[in-house]
């Protein structure tokens, strides 16, 4: 593979072994509030395993990392057991554990493809033993990223119009809904306060307030807020 996923050297074996290789990944610190935590996704990927009578033969797990990119330790030590014949396939329970970029899911396919092991994501039912299930993937993850930088837009062009009406952005939030919605399921998915920071800073996505930096506990506090307004409403359901 390229750079990008350049796996570590580690001793070459001389027989394929029949199986599957696991990979899981979250980057927050605060996995036991995720709801698709480490062990969560160890269990999806053990039950479609059982189901497929594929022996899964190991569970490589990079916690606290983000996937910004394929320099993660599990991750390379995975790729390179694949690619000496410890299992035929990478299992990982949502594509975007693997990579949330597309030219690394993409790079991750071809080397696959050269090296004769293919990927399976559980949230999109994909594997790629065919032509069709691998652009799927790459289609997926394509799609994944767009919507993610259209939200950015979205966000940064109604914050611009609030600026021109002459709205003070004061201490009341302005978040979006998408933008919200964003953070909140981003969060729900493994990602930490400070990776989601650092993913809106680098899109130039302003704050709640209209400033340009974003910290964690301005995620936190979306996240928080969020949570408050949707208890609030299951309790107003209750009580009406």
């Amino acid at each position: 593979m390229k750079s990008h996923a350049t796996p570590a050297k580690t001793k070459q074996t001389k027989t394929k072994i029949a199986g599957a290789v696991g990979y899981v990944r979250v980057s927050t610190e605060e996995q036991s509030l995720s709801g698709l935590g480490l062990e969560a996704q160890r269990a999806a990927i053990e039950t479609e395993c059982k189901r497929r009578a594929v022996p899964l033969l190991h569970v490589f797990t990079d916690a606290g990392l983000s996937a910004k990119d394929l320099h993660r330790p599990a991750l390379q030590e995975a790729i390179a057991r694949l690619d000496q014949g410890y299992g035929e396939i990478l299992v990982a329970a949502k594509l975007d554990r693997l990579s949330r970029s597309v030219r690394d899911v993409v790079a991750v396919l071809d080397h696959s493809a050269k090296h004769g092991w293919r990927v399976l994501t559980l949230d999109l039912a994909i594997d790629t033993t065919t032509p069709f299930g691998e652009a799927m993937v790459a289609v997926s993850a394509a799609f994944a990223q767009l919507e993610r930088r259209l939200i950015g837009e979205r966000t940064r062009a109604a914050l611009a119009v609030t600026k021109a009406q002459g709205t003070r952005l004061g201490r009341e939030s302005l978040i979006e809904p998408d933008l919200e919605r964003r953070i909140v399921a981003e969060h729900k998915q493994g990602e930490g306060w400070s990776e989601i920071a650092r993913m809106l800073n680098s899109e130039g996505v302003p704050t709640t307030y209209g400033g340009r930096q974003w910290y964690p506990s301005t995620v936190r506090g979306v996240v928080l807020r969020a949570r408050q307004l949707e208890s609030h409403a299951d309790n107003s359901v209750h009580t009406a």
